[in-house]
């Protein structure tokens, strides 16, 4: 499908049986374009990501090159679930590159958002094209575009794509769902055996935690981050609100307050809930988390994370606020 454009008589993909016979035209198609040449992705562990990869492994095996970049902004066991995945159980051609002092030396007292996130989207290329250039013989670059990203940008999003590659190389991409909404991705992910978690994974900046982790990011409170983040989403599983609510994450700023703990005076940065539900991202509404769960989350996160000593509650719509904090 070399068009941009989804044909209005394109069913909607839905069950099983419809994923399994779009999967069968593009492993077809995907042989077709790349022949016996070798095809390379930046696999984020995303759904997107992790779904081209999959339909990729299917149609051309060990032809794939994945390069995963741990950029230290990773949630908890993100990196650890891709080498399980793709490395063990699909036995993916995977490169695993953890650069997460690379990008924490380069943010070191950098405070301002825009700033932050133009160094881990420049250090990305950087690395991932550093990986490129070792390797041999690759013509084409695999995307995990979908149909909005081509409805929203009249081309792809930056983030989303691995724009900006250098000039000596040189691609010619291979977008096996860029017709499909995210929906039927999820449809696809799962008919191609790939884990729920994975396939139902909540979106994630490109940035990752790095837009979570308010004001300049120190090692010390990017731990105490992801690990109070982990909490939240293994109680959102228990509770049942994993499902429901469309992004729950913890911010935490970069102040401290007084607090007690061991009866002691106990200095510690406060960690902000959001839980939003959207249909579009334009705009968001608040999720209504049971007090009851709201008590364990807070007992846990002040009692389990060191450095964490108050928990809060944002409950601003969008618009007012934006769906991330910075």
């Amino acid at each position: 499908m070399s068009s941009n454009v989804r044909p209005e008589s394109m069913v909607r993909i839905t069950t099983p049986e419809l994923a399994n016979a779009f999967i069968e035209e593009q492993i077809a198609e995907i042989k077709a374009q790349v022949g016996d040449k070798k095809v390379l992705l930046a696999l984020s562990g995303g759904v997107d990501s992790s779904v081209v990869a999959a339909l990729l492994i299917k149609a051309i095996g060990k032809q794939l090159v994945c390069v995963h970049v741990n950029h230290g902004l990773m949630r908890k066991g993100e990196s650890e679930q891709v080498i399980d995945v793709f490395g063990k159980e699909l036995d993916a051609n995977l490169i695993y590159i953890d650069a997460t002092d690379r990008f924490l030396d380069l943010l070191k007292d950098v405070a301002e958002p825009e700033t932050k996130r133009k160094i881990i989207g420049g250090e990305f290329i950087n690395v991932f094209a550093e990986e490129a250039r070792k390797l041999e013989g690759v013509t084409f670059l695999a995307q995990g575009t979908i149909y909005p990203d081509i409805l929203e940008s009249k081309g792809v999003k930056a983030h989303h794509n691995v724009g900006g590659l250098p000039e000596d190389l040189e691609f010619e991409l291979v977008e096996p769902v860029k017709l499909l909404f995210k929906d039927e991705v999820r449809v696809v992910g799962e008919a191609l055996g790939l884990p729920h978690a994975m396939v139902y994974r909540q979106p994630f900046p490109g940035p990752g935690l790095g837009v979570r982790c308010l004001g300049a990011i120190t090692r010390d409170r990017l731990h105490a981050l992801r690990e109070a983040d982990a909490i939240l989403r293994e109680e959102f599983d228990i509770c049942g609100l994993a499902e429901k609510v469309w992004q729950y994450f913890i911010a935490v700023p970069d102040f401290k307050s007084v607090g007690v703990r061991n009866d002691e005076r106990y200095e510690g940065w406060p960690a902000i809930i959001r839980a939003v539900n959207t249909k579009d991202a334009m705009t968001a509404t608040i999720e209504e988390i049971p007090y009851n769960v709201l008590h364990k989350i807070t007992d846990r996160i002040t009692n389990e994370v060191e450095g964490i000593n108050r928990v809060l509650l944002d409950l601003t719509p969008k618009p007012i606020g934006t769906i991330e904090w910075e």
